[in-house]
């Protein structure tokens, strides 16, 4: 591929390593503000895994932003616009919504049920034993390295093909600088790094956006694009399409991916520690806010740009500056490359070599920093060393780049991997949401559950492979369309129907006592709180003119005890449940039932206007959901900033010390 690179290979290490270790040194500089400036030091291991529990619903959502934007999001969004036209851009997009928003129901349960665990399989073990433990724990880290090699398989094919770069130094190079940070900084740093990187992946989706539909001699506009395709739906139409036509959401294959997507990404949200450390981390008051808005506004980013660059690289198919795509190129996830490259030429190939390594480092970062919980909560504090710590075992960059390196020299692509992750891990979903939201969920249906149901999704994916074709079962003819659904649907059916019917006959009576006072703090948050408030009004005149602050560290995004016990208040939690399940089910509905299948059924292809309008949406979404996670994070955070501003005024130009003091307490009688 580096005879035909758009960009020098120079670039891509240059992008790898130079930009790599600039957010590594950006992210340790804040991390080092947050320590001087603010009540919270990574040092503390609270503060490292879990934020404190104590970050606001803007952040959040923008960390759930970041961290569900794979190199998937970006390529394989793309590569199923090009594939099967306009239908692939939204149910990729609606397809893996959904479950971030259906989260938000998890999340409240989680703060109502085990408001002080570290990981979901802390509350397994608790609830369940060590048997349900070890059973899961395969489960959660099987989630962690599929996850963590698309995002490397993806990462490295699209280096290499824009610059030729070698694809194994890449598949090493991408995760050392997210290692630093993390290691460094912990959860905090981690949701200030997919802050930075959401914002500088908003502006390059609009720029691309805006290229395709605006100004580009080549296309420029939603007429000439819908020209293009009419074109191309001619010369080279879609098989299972109504009339072979791109414009259409009538498409066989393009409803069978979205079935596919949608169980695979149950289960690699549901199972995925990354996700539940942000609701670990979130104010219990606003974690079902930070879900449904964080799921929203990252609809916009696969939509947008799949049906941006995905059908401008159909649409330019025969245009000399565009690259001809083989099937192999497709399921890698390069028809997004291509168009950019053939639209921008070497400004656009760097463009989405930016985009493409903020998204892989942003989203390893959350996998980094989710594995390294894992490892330490659920194996060396549970089985080995109690007293270990993240810092110890965040050698997941490594295990990142071993997995990508074995699943490249064996021939499976990220597109593959994409489809297949719900046969192996379809499974355990049912069984993991009924153990945190259904008190008379069964323990060994659940745990027997999960396990029928991934030899289930195994047997039927083998057998529909050989059954049809003939008998051969590789790489190839084992990621086909209907060989992927038959294993995915086995799989989390199963495991959901014999995890239900077995708690309906043999139902448990848990009363969630043990998991709700697990890892509880052993002082007394009352207490603490009014004397705390009482000694920090009492002392603000007197260090009101010596002190940069002696605000309670509620001022940089924590609060107090006092507030930490009302917002676990059960009335308010189970009330939050009852908004996310109402809200989520009802969003679930509108973008899988209402918009998608109608259009399926009319067999509609669409029209100048409707091409028009459809793309005006995307713009539209993109820009509310911009302001979302971009906007309101600085504005909720702006008593933060405005401290952390005065301890640096202090320290560059007045007399005395900016660094934060906690208020002293009055010492005890």
């Amino acid at each position: 591929m580096s005879d035909a690179a758009v960009l020098p290979q120079g670039a891509g290490y240059g992008v790898v390593i130079g930009i790599g270790l600039f957010f590594s040194a950006f992210m340790i500089g804040l991390t080092a503000l947050q320590t001087r400036y603010t009540a919270f030091s990574p040092k503390d291991s609270e503060e490292f895994s879990t934020a404190s529990r104590s970050v606001k619903p803007g952040l959040i959502a923008s960390g759930i932003v970041s961290a569900w934007t794979w190199a998937a999001t970006l390529l394989q969004s793309s590569a199923v616009a090009y594939k099967f036209g306009i239908s692939g851009p939204w149910w990729y997009g609606a397809g893996a919504t959904v479950q971030i928003l259906l989260f938000a129901m998890l999340a409240a349960k989680l703060k109502l049920n085990a408001p002080f665990a570290h990981t979901w399989l802390e509350i397994v073990g608790v609830r369940w034993g060590k048997v349900a433990h070890l059973v899961f724990m395969f489960f959660g880290f099987a989630t962690n390295i599929i996850v963590s090699s698309m995002l490397i398989l993806g990462g490295s094919a699209t280096v290499t093909d824009l610059t030729g770069m070698n694809t194994i130094a890449a598949c090493f190079l991408i995760p050392i600088g997210v290692a630093i940070y993390v290691v460094v900084g912990g959860m905090r740093s981690t949701l200030l790094c997919d802050y930075t990187h959401t914002t500088i992946l908003f502006i390059i989706i609009l720029v691309f956006t805006f290229t395709v539909y605006a100004t580009s001699p080549k296309i420029g506009s939603p007429a000439k694009m819908h020209e293009l395709l009419s074109a191309v739906s001619t010369t080279a139409p879609i098989e299972g399409n109504a009339h072979g036509s791109y414009l259409t959401m009538r498409s066989k294959n393009g409803i069978i991916f979205g079935v596919i997507n949608i169980i695979g990404n149950f289960a690699t949200v549901f199972q995925d520690q990354a996700y539940w450390q942000r609701a670990i981390a979130s104010r219990p008051a606003t974690t079902v806010k930070a879900y449904l808005l964080g799921g929203l506004a990252w609809f916009a980013i696969p939509f947008t740009l799949a049906t941006t660059l995905g059908l401008a690289a159909a649409a330019l198919r025969g245009d000399p500056d565009m690259k001809v795509l083989s099937p192999a190129d497709v399921s890698a996830g390069l028809p997004a490359a291509a168009a950019a490259a053939a639209l921008l030429g070497k400004g656009g190939a760097a463009a989405l070599l930016i985009l493409l390594f903020l998204a892989v480092t942003s989203a390893c970062s959350a996998e980094l920093i989710a594995s390294s919980s894992l490892l330490t909560y659920d194996v060396y504090v549970r089985y080995i060393n109690p007293k270990a710590n993240e810092a110890q075992v965040a050698f997941w960059a490594l295990v990142c780049g071993v997995a990508g390196t074995i699943f490249f020299y064996i021939g499976v692509s990220m597109g593959w991997l994409y489809t297949f992750m719900g046969v192996i891990l379809g499974s355990g979903v049912a069984p993991i949401a009924l153990c945190i939201t259904w008190s008379k969920a069964n323990k060994w249906g659940c745990i027997g559950g999960s396990i029928l149901g991934f030899f289930a999704g195994l047997i039927a994916w083998l057998v529909t492979t050989a059954k049809l074709n003939d008998g051969v079962i590789n790489v190839v003819t084992s990621g086909g369309d209907f060989e992927m659904l038959a294993g995915n649907l086995a799989s989390i059916l199963i495991g959901a129907i014999v995890a239900v019917v077995t708690s309906l006959i043999w139902p448990d009576n848990y009363d969630w006592e043990a998991t709700r006072n697990f890892n509880m703090p052993k002082h007394s948050p009352a207490g603490d709180s009014v004397s705390s408030e009482k000694e920090s009004v009492s002392e603000k005149n007197s260090e009101k003119k010596t002190e940069v602050t002696t605000k309670a560290a509620s001022v940089a995004d924590s609060f107090d005890a006092a507030e930490q016990e009302n917002e676990l208040d059960p009335a308010k939690l189970n009330k939050a449940f009852r908004f996310a399940s109402w809200s989520s089910i009802a969003l679930f509905v509108i973008l899988i039932l209402l918009i998608p299948l109608p259009l399926f059924g009319s067999a509609h292809v669409y029209d100048v206007k409707d091409l028009t309008a459809w793309v005006s949406v995307g713009i539209a979404w993109t820009f509310c959901s911009s302001f979302a996670v971009v906007i309101y994070p600085l504005y909720e955070s702006r008593a933060a900033l405005g401290q952390i501003t005065k301890g640096i005024v202090k320290d560059i130009f007045a007399n005395g010390s900016g660094k934060y003091v906690a208020p002293t307490k009055a010492s005890a009688v």
